[in-house]
This record gives C-alpha cells, structure tokens and sequence, in this order.
C-alpha cells in the first residue's frame, strides 16, 4: 500500500512578532519549519508503515524554492521518499490553489490508497486542503482523526468532536485529516538524519503537472494581516478583599461582562 503524507512549510508561530505601531507581523527573525500538525500527519504514515510491514510512504509539499529546505527534514522522520511541487507563484497560494496543485501531483505519484493531512496549517489553520483533496479526487474525507487504524481496505477512523467521541469506517482509498492527538512525532536520531540525504527527492514544475492559468487563480485575496494587540484597562482594585469582590463585580457589570 502506498500512503502519502503532505505537509505545509511555515514560519515558526513562535518567532513572530508584531510592530506595536501598525501590528504588522515581524518574521525577518522567524525560522521555518513543517506544520506542526503535519509532523503528526508524517508520523502516523510511518507508523502504519510499522504495523503493516508493507507500505510505502511518502511525502508531499508544494511552494516556492525556499521549501526545498524542508525535504531532508521530512525524509529524516521515516519516509521512503519525499514529491515538491515548486513555483514561486505557490508561496501564500490559498487552500483551493494547494489542493488542486497536491490532487494533480498525487495522480502523477499514482497508485495512492491513503492520504494524511494535518487538521490544519501553524500559519493560517484554515482547514480547507484535506477536505477540498478529497472532493478533487472523489475519495472519503475523514477530519479531526485522534485514532485510525487499517484493517485490509477499511479505515476505523476515532473523531475527538467538542461533545463526544465519533467512530467511523470507510474504505480506502481515503483522505484523512489529524490532530495533535493521534500520535507524538518523534525526534529523527542523528542516523536518520545522516540517511535522508540518500533517499530520493523528486521536485517537479507546475509544467510538469500540466497546470497554470485558470487552474491557479486565487479564490481568496488576502488584503492585509495584521496581528492582534489586547489593551488592557489595568484597573486593580486593593483594600478589604471583601469590599474589592463587591466593587469588582460592579466594574463587570458595567462592562457588560456578566
């Protein structure tokens, strides 16, 4: 069985920062990295390479030249080989510009029985990629997965919803999205690290795909991102605790709170 796993190269969440003046986003100190929920996604596939003892797994990621840095990574994690579909034209491309651009590369790949996608992107989180790659390949989408487990061409899929715990079972081929939950990415050893120089890397154009045009035409523009700032009203009631319960619950009151 061949499984693929794709994933997003981001700017650290962590790294950022944001002008006090304008609260435009700060990144020129960010590191990049694979999406978090990604890593989950890589982890998963290679684990039910484990299990089964007879999947290939590969990775998958589209974007401009400076994602190639993230190849060597994701191979160090435990996949056979890693696809990078390159343009610059792709960096900051919208959830229906990366899924038809993944679609096309996965039936260039061919002979895919499952595809793991993080729940959602570090960057954006818009959720949008897995379901609409389901819809471009006509496969079952199964989201928010925190367990799965594949028995022959069928997939037990465990949902973590916000009042319950959802099973469900479909059969393969699939797509299925991640949480965090499912599994805890592990650290590539300096081995891993060392032998993924060695495996393949195959990076192919949007020429290579047959694509351009229309077909990559934004759905979305975004006009501006500009980070949140909280202003605190700095109030600190002080004195007899008693009278500071009684005058904070006035101040909530006023505000609307409660």
């Amino acid at each position: 069985m061949r499984i693929v796993a794709c994933y997003k190269y981001v700017l650290d969440e962590r790294d950022i920062r944001i002008n006090p003046e304008d609260r435009a986003l700060v990144t020129d100190r960010a590191a990049w990295k694979i999406s978090d929920y990604d890593r989950n996604a890589i982890e998963e596939a290679v684990r039910i390479k484990e299990r089964s003892g007879g999947a290939a797994v590969f990775g998958l990621t589209a974007g401009p030249a400076q994602a190639k840095a993230s190849l060597k990574d994701a191979l160090s994690r435990g996949l056979d080989e890693v696809y990078f579909v390159q343009d610059e034209s792709l960096a900051g491309a919208d959830p229906r510009v990366t899924a038809r651009v993944l679609a096309r590369a996965l039936e260039k790949i061919g002979d895919c029985r499952l595809v793991l996608c993080g729940e959602g992107a570090s960057d954006d989180y818009a959720q949008q990629v897995g379901p609409r790659l389901g819809v471009l390949l006509g496969w079952p989408v199964v989201t928010y997965v925190s367990k799965l487990e594949i028995t022959g061409d069928t997939l037990r899929a465990e949902r973590k919803l916000e009042d319950g715990l959802e099973i469900v079972e479909v059969e393969l081929p699939a797509v299925v999205t991640v949480t965090g939950e499912v599994n805890q990415p592990r650290i590539p050893s300096l081995k891993q690290v060392m032998a993924a120089g060695k495996k393949p890397m195959h990076i192919w154009s949007l020429a290579d795909l047959g694509l351009g045009g229309d077909a990559l035409a934004a759905a979305v523009e975004v006009r501006s991102l500009r980070g949140a700032v909280t202003d605190r009203k700095r109030v600190v009631f002080r004195g007899d605790p008693a009278e500071a319960v009684v005058r904070l619950v006035e101040a909530l009151v006023k505000e609307g709170l409660i």
